[in-house]
């Protein structure tokens, strides 16, 4: 039987070719009935000393480990040795991934100094941190796949920024936290050196690295067989992950939106992401490189990992709910963008649907 068929298989596809649609469903629940992701984010299973810092198992934070072991089982060891040769452009792409978000955020906090509610920009300033701040996703590979990319590249991307994170997650929150203002800014700082390190060695880089390794000591067999069963665990576990973190922040909107507020947030939002797509077509430009890595430049600068951002928001800043609407808004705007991107660069049947790239999400 091959890996594609059978039950589990078909299975697997449907979610895939549907993901994008049922993570707006249950964001719907979570505004509606957020009783079930509530207690699923409180659960704490146990709570260890990690860099100096404690460091809590939550059941998110497990997660998304899952997902980011899983995202480490698709790492093939050989296309990251085919990185040796494009060393420069990784290195200014993973340069690019940090100060074009931040150039962005510093221009948005200007721009909005006449906005009617001071209180709402800072929310708006907290959430684009937490984005700017996360490691590529691993959703990206999937896109750039499908463009025809250059995979070694991609993962490049999102291996390269998910070990630097312990550093480069700290340094941007703390840049952010200058720009902000009153408590906001001592939220940024405070999250920026209480333990966010901690937290992205544990449930990020750790389960990212172990899923590679234990793809190199398996090897490429095995993982090929389980493949339709990963594909699975992985999209279950991330509808429940984004139901728990959707579960503190849409039941207020819901129930009281502002709709002013929702609309500069989400023009915000989209500007963010397109900015990122368009950096990688003139990174791309500015190296002279193919249309290829072109690709994979723009789906990595692109997208964000906001599996992780929206599990550290609920960790640190759940009495602050509204910071995490503009993580939850790029989590869908990101692949609308890169299904738009898609069609642009390569318009055939082949383009992937958005589903399938979303499932991916939060590796």
């Amino acid at each position: 039987m091959g890996v594609l068929e059978g039950p589990l298989a078909r299975f697997a596809e449907v979610l895939h070719h549907r993901l994008l649609w049922l993570l707006v469903a249950v964001y719907a629940l979570a505004g509606i009935a957020p009783a079930a992701g509530l207690w699923l984010r409180s659960a704490d299973l146990h709570t260890v000393e990690l860099l100096g810092s404690p460091v809590t198992a939550s059941l998110p934070s497990i997660l998304l480990s899952v997902l980011l072991f899983n995202a480490g089982l698709g790492v093939e060891p050989g296309r990251l040795r085919d990185l040796l040769g494009k060393s420069g452009l990784l290195l200014a792409a993973l340069v690019a991934n940090v100060a074009l978000p931040l150039t962005f955020i510093l221009a948005v906090s200007a721009s909005l100094t006449l906005w009617h509610n001071p209180t709402e920009v800072q929310y708006i300033l907290v959430g684009l941190a937490l984005i700017a701040s996360m490691p590529v996703a691993g959703s990206s590979t999937a896109w750039s796949q499908n463009a025809n990319g250059d995979l070694a590249l991609s993962l490049g991307l999102v291996v390269g920024s998910t070990v630097l994170s312990p550093l480069t997650t700290p340094a941007v929150l703390h840049a952010v936290g200058w720009a902000a203002s009153g408590p906001f800014a001592d939220t940024l700082h405070h999250l920026a050196a209480s333990g966010t390190s901690s937290f992205l060695a544990a449930f990020v880089m750790a389960p990212s690295l172990a899923g590679i390794l234990t793809r190199c000591l398996l090897g490429g067999g095995p993982v090929a067989r389980a493949k339709s069963g990963l594909k699975v665990v992985n999209s279950v576990t991330l509808l429940v992950l984004c139901y728990a973190n959707a579960a503190v922040a849409l039941p207020k909107t819901f129930a009281d939106p502002d709709w002013d507020f929702l609309t500069v947030m989400l023009m915000i939002v989209f500007g963010m992401c397109a900015l990122g797509f368009v950096a990688g077509a003139g990174l791309s430009r500015v190296f002279g490189a193919d249309p290829g890595r072109r690709a994979s430049l723009m789906f990595g600068l692109g997208m964000t990992n906001n599996g992780t951002g929206l599990v550290l928001a609920t960790t640190a800043l759940a009495h602050v709910p509204e910071v995490m609407l503009p993580v939850i808004f790029y989590n869908l705007v990101q692949h609308v963008v890169a299904g738009f991107a898609d069609s642009l660069n390569r318009p055939t049947d082949l383009a992937v649907a958005p589903g399938y790239a979303a499932s991916e999400e939060g590796r």
